[in-house]
This record gives structure tokens, C-alpha cells and sequence, in this order.
């Protein structure tokens, strides 16, 4: 897994609230067995039926940050949903409020999801409706993401912004260190090999 330490892009305003993973990814997506590839299915309904989704707008095809409405990620579990963002070119979502197994699976696969206040990510959202070239820097370690930009209460006025952000110590460690399970298994394959090496033959080895 890639790890996290810093991200600066640019974000992609998603105006809708309860977002589920059936949105992200339907269903029809769900038959490979990678864990790559999937950024076809990414938002699809939504980026084949509406012509001025956000993602079909040029100026946000670039977008690594995607700053959505709350609840973002109900309905089914399935990974899938955070495979397809992070390979739509995704490493931040940004909402007031996540599904407990969508921010969980994130979290494990390299995607930073960041929980703010909804004023805060009113804000962020504005910003970049005003200007879509706005770069957002998330620093993991310091927990703080800097904006610098247009300030969306004042046209003439820009804006360099700094907010906090809250992630709990244990997942903050696994992304920075770029570990999901595989890899913090693998942290103890000298373990596993002292282990298997006292087993008796006749039982079945772990390759």
C-alpha cells in the first residue's frame, strides 16, 4: 500500500448528501476479482445520465480531493467502492459524517477519509466551486489541511486557510507507514517461519 504522508491536489465539490456504495460502484462492477482497474465504474449511473455531474466537468477532471455532502459511503460493504475512488484518482474524501465500514475499509486501503464540520466543509466546497484550481494540502502528520485560494464570501479576496483534522493514532501509523493487513502480517514473517518450523511435517505448511 502507497503510503500517506502529505497530499496537495485540487477537490471536486460533491453536493449530495447520503451517498451509498452503490452510487460510488454499482453492482455490475463488482464481478472481478483484482483490486485495480475499477475506476470505469466510478460514479457511472451518475457520470453517464447527467451531463454536468461534477466529475464530467473539465475543470475538475484533475480533482484528488473529493469534498462530499454526510454520509458518504452507506449501504452494501463492499471494498470496492474505495478501490474505484482511489483508482478515479482520489487520496482524500472529505465529509461530515462517514459510514462506519466504508471510513473502516478506507482507512485500511490507502484513502484518507477526513471527517470535518459541516461548516468547514461547506467552505472547502465553496472554495472550489469559485475557483476549481484551488490546491488543498493534507499533511497526515501534522493533521491539518492548508488552503490557499479564493475567499467564496469576498471576489476580491483570497484566502490561505488552515484546519485541523482529527484520525486516531492507530490508523494515522498504519497510512503513513503504508500498511494494510497483508503488510502488517508480513511485519512478522520471521514469526511465521519460526513457527512453522516446529510444527510437525505431517501438518499442512503456510506458503
Amino acid at each position: 500500500m502507497q503510503k500517506f504522508s502529505t497530499h496537495t491536489g485540487t477537490m471536486a465539490p460533491l453536493r449530495r448528501n447520503n451517498v451509498d456504495t452503490d452510487q460510488i460502484i454499482p453492482a455490475v462492477y463488482l464481478k472481478r476479482v483484482t483490486k485495480t482497474g475499477f475506476e470505469d465504474g466510478l460514479f457511472s449511473s451518475w457520470r453517464a445520465n447527467e451531463k454536468d455531474f461534477v466529475l464530467n466537468r473539465a475543470e475538475y477532471s484533475g480533482a484528488s480531493i473529493l469534498v462530499a455532502g454526510p454520509d458518504f459511503g452507506t449501504g452494501s460493504s463492499r471494498e470496492h467502492a474505495v478501490w474505484a475512488l482511489r483508482d478515479g484518482g482520489f487520496r482524500v474524501v472529505i465529509s461530515p459524517r462517514f459510514a462506519d465500514i466504508f471510513r473502516g475499509n478506507s482507512l485500511k486501503d490507502g484513502l484518507l477519509t477526513i471527517v470535518l464540520p459541516e461548516a468547514e466543509v461547506e467552505w472547502l466546497m465553496s472554495v472550489a466551486e469559485k475557483n476549481p484550481t484551488t490546491q488543498a494540502t493534507v499533511n497526515l502528520e501534522a493533521r491539518t489541511i492548508t488552503v490557499e485560494g479564493s475567499d467564496p464570501s469576498n471576489e476580491s479576496d483570497s484566502v490561505a486557510k488552515v484546519i485541523d483534522f482529527e484520525i486516531d493514532d492507530y490508523s494515522r501509523w498504519r497510512l503513513m507507514e503504508g500498511l494494510d493487513d497483508i503488510g502488517l502480517t508480513l511485519r512478522n514473517a520471521d514469526k511465521i517461519d519460526e513457527y512453522e518450523a516446529k510444527r510437525p511435517q505431517f501438518k499442512p505448511v503456510t506458503q
